[in-house]
């Protein structure tokens, strides 16, 4: 039983983490029971009818679960759906990126990743080949790399700007922190169809990279090699680039694929 209230629960406020943990509950026992009633739900949580009611509201609102009719019983909702949509596409670009990270490691000799957006940053989901710097599961600055520079570039405009209001660490002399310096440099991104870091991230690291297209053509994640000024040199990366173009079709000709199946 998800015994989480105590008597006199209506009346006392509950801290935000205690709230959350009451929510996921919630979703946890749909899942598990199926179809229940704002009464079943209370009962197995512990707590008064109304804050059941009140955190179902909130539910409702994201789509996280649904009413069957006005005074029906709550099931969940396709905003779950939604999310693990978004969670089994990072999966699988992963996965159908894999051939294509190994293939243009062995090629370039260089480390070759494969990086979705979350949470402000460019998450590694794929690396080739495995080393001892294990970046997967990492968040890296958009700012400093060329993953995320191409993703800024993917941008529309609101979410650009929130992007920009975030603060930005100088990682070396060469990591670009001013807005407008920024923005020159995502509009080249845009015109050629690519990005470059030179010693941004770290003093002797360049990297290159270019973006992975979903079904669709939305942005699904971006493809980059990097590895040490000495076997990546500036007059090399736009050869690098279209390398890299050939791999994200390879990559996105499988996302599509499996969406037909």
């Amino acid at each position: 039983m998800y015994n989480t209230g105590e008597a006199g629960d209506a009346a006392e406020p509950r801290p935000p983490s205690q709230t959350v943990e009451r929510a996921l509950s919630i979703l946890i026992l749909l899942a598990r029971r199926g179809p229940s009633g704002v009464t079943e739900l209370a009962r197995e949580l512990g707590v008064h009818k109304s804050t059941a009611t009140r955190l179902l509201s909130a539910l409702e609102k994201f789509r996280f679960v649904d009413q069957e009719g006005n005074r029906g019983k709550y099931r969940l909702g396709f905003g779950i759906v939604r999310l693990a949509g978004a969670t089994a596409a990072q999966l699988d670009i992963a996965k159908e990126g894999k051939v294509t990270c190994t293939r243009l490691a062995a090629e370039l000799r260089g480390t070759v990743n494969l990086s979705v957006l979350e949470g402000g940053g460019a998450t590694v989901v794929a690396q080739e080949p495995s080393t001892e710097r294990n970046w997967i599961g990492l968040r890296m600055p958009l700012h400093a790399t060329a993953t995320g520079k191409v993703m800024l570039a993917s941008l529309g405009f609101e979410e650009l700007s929130a992007a920009l209001e975030r603060p930005r660490q100088r990682f070396t002399s060469g990591t670009i922190t001013a807005n407008g310096a920024l923005l020159a440099e995502l509009n080249r991104v845009r015109d050629r169809g690519w990005a470059a870091t030179i010693g941004e991230l770290e003093a002797d690291l360049n990297s290159v990279a270019v973006a992975v297209r979903g079904p669709g053509g939305r942005i699904a994640g971006a493809l980059s090699i990097s590895a040490t000024g000495e076997y990546l040199e500036p007059g090399d990366f736009q050869d690098i680039a279209g390398l890299l173009t050939q791999g994200a079709e390879e990559i996105r000709a499988r996302l599509e694929l499996q969406v037909e199946l």
